[in-house]
């Protein structure tokens, strides 16, 4: 397991920024003038720092669970720790970079510049499927 030691940093790196996520919104979310338990404002937009907090912290969580997934695969078949290394980093630098832009910029333009991160992240998902998935077959 200590090959994989990159890898599992990176991974450490990303749920902890998912657990980040969530305090932020949390407090984005008690910080509302009108704030009610569990109730989110259906009005609120781009302009709403909780409102893109809220949309960051979801989407991390949309798109963990299939890379996550992927990365323990990968792990339990020996598949080249090197390669998942470097997914693994450029999913997790992706997703901070998408964090911290999405956070930064509120827009309703698409594609602003969070999407060019999200698509790296998802290019990083995809590629582990993909190459996982010869490494398995073959």
């Amino acid at each position: 397991m200590e090959i994989y030691q990159i890898a599992f940093i990176g991974l450490w790196l990303i749920l902890t920024t998912i657990v980040l996520q969530a305090m932020i919104m949390v407090g984005a979310h008690r910080a509302q003038k009108d704030y009610k338990v569990g109730k989110i404002d259906p009005d609120l937009g781009q302009e709403s720092f909780f409102f893109r907090s809220h949309r960051a912290f979801w989407n991390s969580l949309e798109n963990i669970i299939p890379f996550f997934g992927m990365s323990i695969i990968a792990i339990l078949s020996g598949y080249s720790s090197f390669k998942l290394g470097i997914v693994v980093w450029i999913y997790a630098i992706s997703r901070i970079i998408h964090m911290l832009l999405y956070y930064y910029i509120a827009t309703e333009k698409n594609p602003s510049p969070r999407s060019y991160f999200y698509g790296f992240g998802l290019l990083a998902t995809l590629y582990l499927i993909v190459d996982l998935g010869i490494f398995l077959i073959f």
